[in-house]
């Protein structure tokens, strides 16, 4: 453990994930390689990587924080994820992360590789930013994190592939098994780790890991504490309907607020609904979502107008002259943090 401080249909495939999205350092992208094979002895040897926290697999979590990514390689045995990737298998298998990590090496092509464990509930995308930007400002051969008792986390960093790869190539020249081959089992991650020069950037939440079940309760308690839930319910629904687009999640509420006290309170979910749908037949992106909020957002306005003007009829003043009223059946607010 590492301290810690407060479905669509599956990508089973075995192909690199399409395209590049969010560049590396410099404009250059990246790869991702996600070690997924542990025993997890202090778990009872359960399969970690499928453990849930917020509904999501550990591993669709590692997945979507590494998005960006031109090519993810998992090293583990295949099974459905959220995110299609590149299947590698470490020889032998359950070899330890050095092997783990050459065999997920050797499937990428990119100057920078992001290299994380499939056990970090709160890793995100920004971080591995922070992490690639780390790299391209230093001549370090790696960035990592670093956790709130300021300890390396070698399994959450970034590095420069060709530094990896002549090390890794080192440690097989002077361990070879008997056949002449490459053996890299069993040996720790700090002899690789200890050749380099690495830059660190701490961050006690997105380093921590489930090592153990006293872990995972501890990381399925804190996405729902105030000011977590709703990001973390919208990450898992995003995944879970296979919608990667980001949008102002403010205007949303906001209209659905309006939408509740302008008409009534039902309509606050439908509004929303409507939005999205006309976003998509449009085939846009987060403008199209604003837009169509702020149409609708004008529109719940005309109404509580026309409420106001009602009831001021109703009390003898001009129309226009009266305070809306909030619609009989309308909450203070929608919003589950408000």
């Amino acid at each position: 453990m590492t301290a810690y401080e407060p479905p669509g249909d599956p990508g089973a495939g075995t192909e690199p994930a399409p395209g590049p999205g969010p560049t590396g350092p410099g404009g250059a992208g990246y790869d991702a390689v996600v070690l997924a094979g542990g025993a997890a002895r202090r778990l009872g040897g359960v399969d970690k990587p499928g453990l849930r926290v917020g509904g999501r697999a550990l591993l669709d979590r590692v997945l979507a924080a590494c998005a960006g990514a031109a090519t993810t390689v998992v090293v583990a045995e295949p099974r459905p994820t959220a995110r299609p990737v590149t299947w590698a298998r470490e020889d032998p298998p359950g070899g330890g992360p050095l092997a783990a990590l050459a065999a997920g090496l050797r499937h990428t092509a990119a100057e920078h590789v992001v290299v994380v464990s499939a056990d970090l509930p709160f890793l995100a995308g920004p971080t591995v930013g922070r992490l690639l930007s780390a790299l391209a400002a230093s001549d370090a051969d790696g960035a990592l994190l670093t956790d709130a008792d300021g300890r390396d986390q070698p399994l959450v960093a970034a590095y420069r592939a060709p530094a990896l790869r002549r090390e890794l190539a080192a440690l097989a020249r002077d361990r070879a098994a008997p056949d002449g081959r490459p053996d890299l089992a069993g040996l720790p991650l700090r002899r690789l780790t200890g050749a380099l020069r690495l830059t660190r950037v701490p961050d006690a939440v997105a380093s921590f890991d489930c090592d153990t079940w006293d872990d995972l309760a501890t990381a399925r308690a804190r996405i729902r504490e105030h000011g977590h839930v709703l990001d973390e319910w919208i990450s898992a629904a995003k995944d879970e309907l296979g919608i990667d687009l980001d949008v102002d999640t403010k205007v949303l509420l906001d209209l659905a607020r309006d939408a509740a006290h302008g008409v009534a309170r039902p309509a606050a979910p439908l509004t929303t609904f409507l939005v999205g749908y006309a976003a998509g037949r449009a085939q846009g992106g987060p403008e199209a979502v604003a837009e169509a909020a702020r149409k609708a957002a004008d529109l719940a306005l005309r109404w509580a107008e026309e409420a106001a003007d009602a009831g001021a009829a109703d009390a003898g003043a001009a129309p226009g002259r009266g305070k809306p009223d909030v619609a009989p059946d309308a909450t203070p607010d929608t919003r589950p943090d408000a």
